[in-house]
């Protein structure tokens, strides 16, 4: 039972700082507000990480393996190329606006507050996932269905996609799924438009 109530104020501690962390900005928050905000004592959160950067990087390090993990099952599955390249997509923007908003968040825009060794443990986490990217790209630029110059594709493809943190509102006009569509269809329109890529429906949310 100690280990189940160690874990669920870890969690309540990683969540409560991954908000304050993008709402506010890393340095503007301090070790107190985010163990107010999580109802311990700042001297109980050093029971389970060693500072606040330390704080910092596991929730960069959640948030981003927990992307991770969906989008790599997306692309290993046995599917037609376009089906898996618009299931990436889709779990990138689902942990990207979805409950690992916060987190996904502090992760694109908080970097620069990190030392460089710190920086290190994130940036390895972050080539491991771009590195699915970059196949799925390579795959697709092997067909011609995308510009040779796949590292370009791969960057416009993932900047476009971490941009909607900027301007997506839960409950509005697009859902993530439909704008995932959407947004697949736009990227990458030739895969779209192949004979092996998924149907694109037009719902009254799309119109």
């Amino acid at each position: 039972m100690k280990l189940s109530k160690d874990n669920g104020r870890r969690d309540r501690i990683l969540t409560c700082a991954a908000g304050l962390f993008r709402h506010r900005g890393y340095e503007r928050t301090s070790v107190r507000d985010i163990a107010e905000a999580a109802g311990i004592t700042s001297g109980s959160l050093f029971y389970h990480f060693a500072s606040k950067e330390d704080l910092l990087v596991v929730v960069m390090l959640e948030g981003l393996q927990s992307v991770t993990a969906a989008v790599a099952g997306a692309w290993q599955r046995e599917a037609p190329l376009a089906v898996r390249i618009q299931e990436m997509l889709r779990c990138h923007l689902a942990g990207l606006l979805g409950p690992t908003l916060d987190a996904m968040t502090v992760l694109l825009y908080e970097s620069r507050s990190l030392s460089p060794e710190a920086l290190r443990r994130v940036y390895a986490q972050s080539a491991s996932y771009e590195r699915l990217w970059a196949q799925a790209v390579g795959a697709a630029a092997a067909q011609g269905l995308v510009d040779g110059d796949t590292v370009l594709v791969r960057q416009a493809v993932l900047g476009a996609l971490n941009w909607t943190t900027q301007w997506y509102r839960p409950g509005g006009r697009l859902g993530v799924d439909v704008l995932a569509a959407r947004m697949f269809a736009y990227l990458f329109p030739r895969l779209a438009q192949g004979a092996d890529a998924p149907m694109i429906l037009e719902t009254e949310e799309m119109k």
